[in-house]
């Protein structure tokens, strides 16, 4: 079943200036699902969770709720431990170094004037921390194109929105963001999703959009060190593979307005296959704990674990 649960949008002001973005930034933002804010963390905070990002590689502190990835190209080669194999670290809203990011006032009140007001309530709901090692010849440092809606069981869309800020220079070579202007709007829907079928391999949870058009009009996003990019979870995405001899790291927090924010039922939807495999790499983090093997999540549930209030009281996520 690939129709969409119906969730009320209420509107929106594109149409005066922000707390932070003037009217014309907003309408940008409405019109392309994207908008990038340039010099927006310093680079004294970036070196902060670059540090903090090595001592995860180095196994140094790594929290029970965090989930670290690996490149599934080089997991097993001579790269098992250290920052050649590490490709994420997600789910660190527990820890205090890296859940400073999710804070930075400089991030959260463009959130705020892009999915809300001054007054917002902002969740930090999901949080990565990405690292793009060089790529080992099979290209497995790609990302497809994709929408992030596809993992969230909240709506509405448009009270959602990422922050995603460059941690070094980042651009064509090394794997920058690729985006599809307006395509939040046009097709403005959540598509079918699955595994590309790469002959390199896929990284865990690498969901593509399923017969993806690679003729859509494309625009690379190349950024320097704390330039932040925010965009619309309906947008299509992706990167490219890092071809260089350097790293490609970036740090992201995707909040949703707890105001306006409700979980929903995505049962029998496109979105349940997907569900599974997230909920698999959870168990798979609590077996590594000692967790009882036999626990029972629910794809919301896991959710409201992972949530973290970002300001103000914690409501409906």
């Amino acid at each position: 079943m690939s129709a969409e649960p119906y969730v009320e949008n209420p509107p929106l002001d594109w149409q005066h200036d922000g707390h932070i973005l003037s009217a014309e930034q907003k309408k940008f933002y409405f019109k392309n699902g994207y908008i990038v804010i340039k010099n927006c963390v310093p680079k004294y905070e970036l070196e902060k969770y670059r540090q903090r990002f090595q001592d995860i590689c180095e196994g140094k502190n790594v929290l029970r709720d965090m989930t670290v990835m690996k490149d599934v190209s080089i997991a097993k080669s001579e790269y098992i431990q250290g920052e050649k194999a590490v490709t994420k670290v997600q789910d660190f809203n527990r820890d205090p170094v890296l859940f400073d990011y999710c804070k930075y006032p400089a991030v959260v009140d463009v959130a705020k004037d892009l999915i809300g007001t001054p007054k917002s309530n902002l969740i930090a709901m999901h949080t990565m921390l990405i690292n793009k090692p060089p790529d080992s010849g099979k290209l497995t440092s790609r990302h497809p194109m994709h929408q992030d809606l596809q993992f969230f069981p909240f709506r509405p869309a448009d009270y959602i929105c990422c922050a995603w800020t460059a941690m070094e220079w980042v651009h064509r070579g090394n794997g920058c963001l690729v985006v599809v202007p307006g395509s939040h709007r046009d097709p403005g829907r959540l598509l079918e999703h699955e595994y590309p079928k790469w002959e390199g391999g896929v990284n865990k949870a690498y969901y593509g959009i399923e017969n993806y058009d690679p003729s859509m009009p494309r625009l690379h996003v190349e950024m320097q060190a704390g330039d932040t990019v925010f965009f619309h979870p309906l947008l299509i995405h992706g990167s490219g593979a890092n071809r260089t001899d350097g790293f490609r790291k970036a740090i992201s927090c995707h909040y949703a307005n707890d105001d306006v924010c409700r979980y929903i039922n995505i049962e029998g939807t496109m979105q349940e296959e997907s569900s599974r495999e997230i909920i698999e790499i959870a168990k798979k983090r609590l077996r590594k704990f000692g967790q009882a093997d036999d626990v029972d999540l629910d794809f919301s549930d896991l959710w409201r674990v992972r949530a973290r209030a970002v300001n103000g009281k914690r409501a409906n996520l």
